[in-house]
């Protein structure tokens, strides 16, 4: 794979970044300081020379030691303004019998985005994935509309046409919207670029001990894969090797398959 698909990858996302900021006046950018969002945080760095809006961290209070890290030194580095957004239950709330996965994600995750977007009045939302990683995401268009209840209404969106410059839709009615800059973009995509733009990332996802983790979310709901891939070129090797999708840790997809469907209809990321 040549890097001028990169190029071709890397343009895309920032005319999208471009667009969405002529078009939103209060946008900000939802960065759980994975390789994904990381990296899409590193597009808009790129694209304007520093990171003009708000970055929201979503905590759980369930979070590895290594993304509190990791996002705590970024900050300092990279010199953007950091929102932490944090429910009343983060760190306490927790699946169990008599509360769901679901329940948890929906709570902890999507009521604490909804809270800091009516806190902040945000009126768009840069989010960070990829058609890729779930069925529910091959859904979604690189402006999504919500409405005040949060809800996406996936059958019943505008036709997203693939060339350049058809990103249009009506947005009066919105009561904010989600900008999608890497859609387009796949799991090798992202670490070919991590290595090319020399992207740092949390080191949860290189092996240590014969296991690493390919998705990172939640500590008490990500299980690290068995691996030994300690060098991007490694995961990436061990990526096209491999027929588990991204997402094989991750509890919540195994508890309902189309727990994701649900969360997203009500805002989940």
């Amino acid at each position: 794979m040549s890097y001028s698909y990169l190029d071709e990858l890397e343009k895309k996302s920032i005319y999208i970044i471009r667009e969405a900021k002529a078009l939103f006046k209060n946008p900000a950018i939802l960065w759980s300081g994975g390789k994904d969002s990381t990296t899409m945080l590193y597009l808009i760095r790129k694209t304007f020379g520093e990171i003009p809006f708000p970055v929201i961290h979503i905590d759980t209070g369930w979070k590895f030691e290594e993304i509190y890290e990791f996002r705590d030194r970024l900050v300092k580095e990279w010199n953007f303004e950091l929102i932490i957004a944090r429910h009343p239950l983060a760190g306490k709330l927790r699946p169990n019998g008599n509360v769901t996965r679901f329940q948890c994600c929906h709570t902890l995750k999507t009521l604490a985005l909804k809270q800091v977007i009516e806190k902040y009045n945000f009126d768009a939302i840069f989010v960070a994935i990829r058609r890729d990683e779930h069925g529910i995401r091959m859904k979604e268009r690189y402006f999504s509309p919500r409405d005040k209840e949060f809800r996406w209404r996936y059958t019943d969106q505008d036709v997203e046409l693939s060339g350049w410059g058809i990103f249009w839709s009506d947005f009066a009615e919105a009561h904010h919207v989600r900008i999608h800059p890497m859609l387009h973009w796949s799991e090798v995509d992202i670490w070919l670029y991590i290595k090319r733009e020399n992207i740092p990332v949390v080191s949860l996802y290189f092996a240590k001990n014969g296991y690493r983790y390919r998705s990172i979310g939640c500590k008490i709901c990500t299980k690290p894969i068995k691996s030994n891939a300690k060098t991007i070129d490694e995961i990436i090797e061990e990526i096209k090797r491999e027929k588990g999708t991204e997402r094989v840790g991750r509890a919540q997809d195994k508890e309902d398959p189309y727990i994701m469907q649900r969360l997203r209809a009500l805002g989940y990321m």
